[in-house]
């Protein structure tokens, strides 16, 4: 009876795990992408990594032990083992090296021309410090691992105490300051011609102040006298988002716009500013970045050398367009933060400037008690004539400065 039993048992299991069996080879197969995609997942394999290299340990350990009990001699010889690992890394880590300058080093040879004056230096300075740096780390590394594998510690020989050389400590004190004191010294006479500009009667810089919130760029351009009005955040209401102060009079005239456009070989001057967190001011064609900081203005100056178009076909790219990005990561919608810059000739600058929107609008002239403009008489209520009509325009026009200036 109990080898029937036993014989039941063992077809009953066969057969449960042939009908299991089945029915896996016709089940659809699992999609283990959100698996892979889950951070569980790799701290799992992490986990098991760790457990595997353990065990080993372990099983050397059991194993040197064991030649320790049987008065065997060391089977492994650890210090060899170390420094032929020094050695793999070494080639590993040059390898690296050479593998991330053959493929990321392109995006600096073929890094897009600087089209700003100041921009050229920039990037010969970051070139500069960027070579400097290789050699040296190369160099040191190699000395660090074949110290490690060449002199690693071994019963043939014993260590030579040598504690202290001065010669050797002035060479590694002087050479490396020299050679930080030269990049700092140029680094800082870089900023300091970026940042400290002597400005020039004849070709003075193009004032144009942009407001950072967030997720977007308010760009204001000055009207006329070339001067952008003043602003206070108290003054912030619904209709003027930028606490504009039109007791200013330099204010009445400013423009708005919904892009930067800029004259190319003229200086132009950027009033930054934010109202609400941190953000970034970064035009990376024109090696330009600055933070915008709430309750305090910043500038920045620089000089445009390249026109979009001329861009365009240096690139052989037909759809480039410069960009203003926000560098800081100040919310959610942060990689919203974008605003397209034209570099144009001076003529197409003039003609764009006179199609923008003024700042002060009729709302605000009512909110602010400033007169309102009178509007002009339907066409053909005024006089035939083009010439009594362009007459009638122009001093409307006037009336209407005056009465604001006053």
């Amino acid at each position: 009876m109990a080898a029937l039993a036993v014989l039941f048992t063992v077809f009953s299991s066969a057969n449960a795990f042939a009908q299991e069996a089945a029915a896996a080879a016709t089940a659809k197969p699992v999609d283990m992408g959100p698996v892979h995609k889950n951070a569980i997942f790799y701290v799992l394999m992490f986990l098991l990594l760790c457990l595997f290299i353990a065990i080993v340990g372990k099983a050397l350990k059991v194993y040197e032990l064991t030649r320790e009990t049987q008065g065997k001699p060391e089977g492994i010889n650890w210090n060899t083992v170390n420094a032929v690992i020094f050695a793999l890394f070494l080639i590993v880590g040059l390898y690296g090296v050479y593998w991330e300058y053959s493929v990321h080093g392109r995006m600096i040879s073929h890094m897009h021309e600087a089209a700003s004056e100041h921009g050229q230096r920039i990037d010969e300075m970051f070139k500069l410090t960027l070579v400097i740096t290789t050699i040296v780390f190369i160099l040191t590394h190699i000395v660090l691992f074949a110290f490690a594998y060449f002199y690693r510690a071994s019963d043939k020989r014993k260590a030579y105490y040598y504690p202290h050389n001065n010669t050797i400590e002035k060479i590694w004190t002087i050479v490396p300051a020299l050679v930080l004191t030269l990049l700092v010294l140029k680094g800082f006479l870089t900023w300091r011609s970026i940042f400290y500009k002597v400005e020039d009667p004849k070709n003075r810089a193009i004032n144009i102040e942009v407001t950072s919130s967030q997720f977007l760029w308010e760009i204001r351009y000055p009207g006329a006298d070339a001067i952008v009005g003043k602003k206070n955040y108290k003054l912030i209401t619904a209709t003027n988002s930028l606490g504009i102060d039109f007791t200013d009079k330099n204010s009445l005239d400013d423009l708005m716009a919904e892009e930067i456009v800029i004259p190319v070989n003229k200086p132009v001057r950027f009033i930054l500013t934010s109202k609400d967190v941190i953000h970034s001011f970064y035009m990376p064609h024109f090696r330009v970045q600055l933070n915008t900081v709430p309750g305090m203005t910043s500038y920045f100056e620089f000089t445009p050398t390249i026109t979009t178009e001329d861009m365009k076909a240096k690139l052989n790219d037909p759809k480039f367009n410069y960009i203003l990005l926000c560098a800081k990561i100040c919310g959610a919608n942060h990689f919203n933060m974008q605003k397209n810059v034209r570099v144009v000739s001076e003529k197409e600058y003039q003609e764009w400037l006179t199609k923008q929107t003024p700042y002060l609008t009729n709302d605000l002239r009512k909110a602010f008690k400033l007169p309102v403009p009178v509007e002009a008489a339907p066409a053909a209520e005024q006089a035939p004539a083009d010439t009594a009509a362009t007459a009638a325009k122009v001093a409307l026009d006037v009336n209407n400065q005056l009465a604001l200036k006053k």
